[in-house]
C-alpha cells in the first residue's frame, strides 16, 4: 500500500477547518448540517430477492446521517436462520483447552465489570457487489471484556486459537454431485488467535446504544471485536472453544476467503487468505446545497486512527477535507466535509483516507485491489457521481 513521505504526511494533516457538535456519543455531523441533499446520480440497484433473506436494513449512504447509527437502522447479516433465543434460558459454555471450563448465564455476565466501546462495524463484502454499498454502521457496544472470561477459564499454554460458535445453524454440503457428497448440519463459527482474542477491547456484548442487544443483532450476547470486519463479530453466541489446532469450517476456509493473483519470479500465483481485520477506507456519503453553496461530506475509518481525508472532483487535484473532532475511541469512524464551488453538469467525486501510520486508501487500479478475484475486503477508493443543475 502506498506510503506518504514523512514531510508530505505532516503537511497533509494540518488543522481541520470545521468543528462539529457533540452528543452523548460523539460528533453529530450530517444531522446538524442545514441544506438540501443532492441525490447521487449513480444509485445502487435494489437488493435482489435471494439476498433479501440474508441482508436486512441496508440504507443508502445519504441516509447514514448520524454519528451513532440507531439500532432500528443498523444493517444486519444472517448466514443461516435468524434465531430467537430466550435470554432467561441462555447459557454460554467456555471449554476446550482450558483448565477451568465455564458455563455462564446472562446474569453471570452482567454481574461482571461492564465496558463500552464505540466501534464502526462493516461487513467485509460492503462495496464488493453493485447493490451492497453501505454495509456499515457505528454503535456504542456494551458488555463484559472477553479477556476476563478467558483468563478465568485458564487457557492452556499449548492453545493457539479461540473459536466462537453462534446458535444459528444450517445444512452444509461438501463435494456436491459426487459419490463423496456429504451433507451435515453446522453452526456459524469463526476463529481468531489467542493473542487477538485477548485484546482488551473485545466484548461479550449484551447492549447496543444503551439498550438490550436486539435479536437481529445477536441477542442475548454476541462477540464484538473492534477493528475486525463484521464476520468476526459472531452473533447469537452460545459456545467458546479454545483449541490447540487450527479450526477450518466453511467460514474460515471456504467462504469469507479473499483470493488474489500475485506475480512472483515472473509467474502468476494464487494467494488465499481468510478475511480478518478491517482495512483503511472512506466513502463520500452526500452532497448538500445550502444558500447556493455545495458541501461534500462522508466518513473514514480503519484499523489505525484517521489522520486526513482527501477528495478529488473529476480529474482535478486531491483537496484536503476538514475532519470532525476525533472520538476517544480509535475504532469509530470520523466524519469529514469539503466545501465545493460546484459547476453545472455531471461530476465524479472520489475520496481517499490517510491514517496516522501514513497508509493511503488504495485506488481501484492498485494491485491489492485489481488483483483481487473475490468481493471481500473491498477498500478501494470509492467514486460517486452527482449531477449539478
Amino acid at each position: 500500500m502506498e506510503q506518504l513521505q514523512r514531510r508530505e504526511f505532516l503537511l497533509s494533516t494540518g488543522t481541520a477547518a470545521g468543528v462539529l457538535l457533540l452528543d452523548r456519543y460523539g460528533p453529530v455531523a450530517f444531522a446538524q448540517e442545514a441544506g438540501k441533499v443532492v441525490p447521487w446520480s449513480d444509485q445502487p440497484p435494489p437488493v435482489p430477492p435471494p439476498a433479501q433473506a440474508v441482508i436486512k436494513n441496508l440504507e443508502s449512504w445519504e441516509s447514514l446521517d448520524t454519528w451513532i447509527t440507531p439500532n432500528d437502522r443498523f444493517f444486519s447479516i444472517g448466514h443461516y436462520e435468524w434465531p430467537k433465543i430466550d435470554p432467561t434460558r441462555w447459557k454460554l459454555d467456555v471449554g476446550g483447552d482450558v483448565g477451568t471450563p465455564l458455563s455462564l448465564t446472562l446474569d453471570d455476565l452482567k454481574a461482571k465489570p461492564r465496558q463500552r466501546v464505540n466501534y464502526t462495524l462493516e461487513c467485509s463484502g460492503s462495496n464488493g457487489l453493485p447493490f451492497f454499498t453501505s454495509g456499515i454502521g457505528n454503535a456504542e457496544w456494551g458488555g463484559t471484556p472477553l479477556a476476563d472470561i478467558l483468563t478465568a477459564a485458564r487457557v492452556k499454554s499449548e492453545a493457539i486459537e479461540v473459536v466462537f460458535f453462534g446458535a444459528d445453524q444450517g445444512t452444509e454440503v461438501l463435494r456436491a454431485g459426487t459419490p463423496l457428497e456429504l451433507k451435515f448440519t453446522a453452526n456459524f463459527a469463526r476463529a481468531m488467535s489467542i493473542k487477538d482474542a485477548m485484546n482488551p477491547a473485545n466484548l461479550l456484548c449484551y447492549e447496543m446504544n444503551g439498550e438490550a442487544l436486539p435479536a437481529d443483532h445477536g441477542a442475548p450476547v454476541r462477540l464484538i471485536a473492534p477493528g475486525w470486519y463484521g464476520v468476526a463479530n459472531v452473533k447469537w453466541l452460545r459456545r467458546i472453544e479454545v483449541r490447540d489446532t487450527p479450526f477450518m469450517n466453511r467460514f474460515m476456509a471456504r467462504d469469507y476467503v479473499t483470493v488474489r493473483e500475485e506475480r512472483r519470479d515472473g509467474e502468476t500465483v494464487v494467494v488465499e487468505s481468510s478475511v480478518g481485520p478491517c482495512l483503511l477506507k472512506s466513502a463520500p456519503a452526500r452532497v448538500t446545497l445550502n444558500d447556493g453553496h455545495y458541501r461534500i461530506a462522508g466518513m473514514a475509518w480503519g484499523p489505525v486512527p484517521i489522520a486526513a481525508v482527501e477528495v478529488k472532483v473529476d480529474s482535478g487535484p486531491w483537496m484536503k477535507a476538514a475532519l470532525a473532532k476525533a472520538d476517544k475511541s480509535p475504532f469509530a469512524w470520523r466524519f469529514w466535509h469539503l466545501d465545493w464551488p460546484a459547476t453545472p453538469g455531471e461530476h465524479a467525486i472520489t475520496s481517499r483516507a490517510i491514517d496516522t501510520a501514513g497508509n493511503v486508501q488504495p485506488a481501484m487500479d492498485d494491485p491489492m485491489i485489481a488483483s483481487k478475484k473475490t468481493y471481500w475486503e473491498s477498500n478501494g477508493q470509492i467514486t460517486r457521481h452527482v449531477r449539478i443543475m
